[in-house]
């Protein structure tokens, strides 16, 4: 059977980038909203980008409108080039090499056939899971689109994550990050029973906390993802990064919107703990270890407890380039503030 799916393509530095290089947020409602703007600005991009070809979209990401077939699609190429690659360099790991990628003739099964595997247990086997997975994925275009990005994402960001098959078949982040997108869909189609079971094994295996309903943009980059909680009704842009232990957290026992909204190419460290219905930014960049109970302007840099801009950014996407390091920054603003407390002055930056 054919593998009807999104085919993404290559493009040549120079030639289509300016177009194309910025894939606008998902039309499935994965995609961030209110309150988090798409960023169109191509200065400090970092990334290289497969972007989505023939998508005609009608504003349905249902599978009806997708007509494009699984040949031509450079990710599952280069995925299925390297699986082969490491099957001849480690024999004793072709078998499951085979079963995860190789006997299967797209990226949407070989990623289900993955998930499975991962999240079954003795009461949720790997064939139900499987047959969720499939009737999910493949008839989504958002979530074609977003899987790609994502592991385009791992890829150019995480450096420890050497190919696509790596982050396709031994990285949590990629694993919990793309469960949660068929856990939202789910809810979204109001069977939200199997979403929380889904988020519930999500949490046992990964250690990562979505809640279903919350929505995330595409070309997510989850490192690590151990100890990462975000809330119900929490947004992240595209192109956002977040580092282990991440909390996009609620203040109270209080209903509605109450959690945190991520604006695109922010860069959250490990962490940081986002509290409340406040904004980050676009392009912001959160410090490891900071407690943020304000919004934070777009395209600065936040850091302490609680958290203080401490500076701005030079980068338009902290996200891309994964510099996080703002231990100069905060020690020349404290230095600032001890200095106009000396001298009878507060110090605001």
């Amino acid at each position: 059977m054919a593998c009807r799916c999104v085919v993404l393509q290559g493009v040549d530095e120079g030639e289509g980038v300016k177009s194309k290089e910025r894939i606008s947020s998902s039309s499935n409602s994965s995609s961030c909203s209110s309150g988090v703007s798409d960023s169109r600005n191509p200065k400090g991009r970092a990334e290289k980008v497969f972007p989505v070809s023939e998508m005609k979209s009608d504003g349905n990401s249902k599978g009806a409108g997708v007509t494009s077939e699984c040949l031509g699609d450079p990710i599952w190429e280069t995925i299925r080039a390297e699986a082969k690659s490491e099957a001849e360099k480690e024999p004793i790991l072709s078998s499951f090499l085979y079963a995860s990628v190789l006997s299967h003739d797209c990226l949407e099964r070989a990623l289900g056939f993955v998930l499975a595997n991962r999240l079954q247990n003795p009461t949720l086997l790997a064939t139900q899971l499987m047959d969720i997975f499939d009737d999910v994925v493949m008839n989504d275009r958002g979530i074609q689109r977003s899987i790609r990005l994502d592991l385009q994402a791992f890829k150019d960001r995480d450096p420890a994550c050497a190919s696509y098959s790596w982050a396709l078949l031994y990285l949590k982040g990629y694993h919990s990050l793309q469960s949660y997108r068929v856990a939202h869909a789910l809810w979204n189609q109001g069977r939200s029973i199997l979403a929380l079971a889904l988020q519930s094994r999500i949490s046992e295996v990964f250690a990562v906390d979505i809640h279903p309903a919350a929505r995330i943009g595409e070309g997510i980059l989850l490192d690590h993802g151990t100890g990462l909680v975000i809330g119900e009704t929490a947004v992240v842009g595209n192109k956002v990064s977040l580092m282990q232990g991440v909390t996009l957290g609620g203040t109270g026992k209080e209903i509605g919107d109450r959690h945190p909204k991520i604006g695109p190419g922010a860069l959250i460290g490990a962490g940081a703990t986002i509290l409340g219905n406040i904004t980050v930014g676009e392009g912001a960049m959160i410090a490891a270890g900071s407690l943020v109970l304000k919004n934070v302007p777009p395209h600065s840099m936040s850091a302490g407890n609680p958290a203080k801009v401490i500076g701005h950014m030079e980068e338009a996407d902290p996200s891309l380039t994964m510099k996080h390091d703002a231990t100069k920054d905060y020690f020349e603003h404290l230095s600032h503030s001890a200095a106009g407390r000396s001298n009878g002055h507060s110090y605001r930056k």
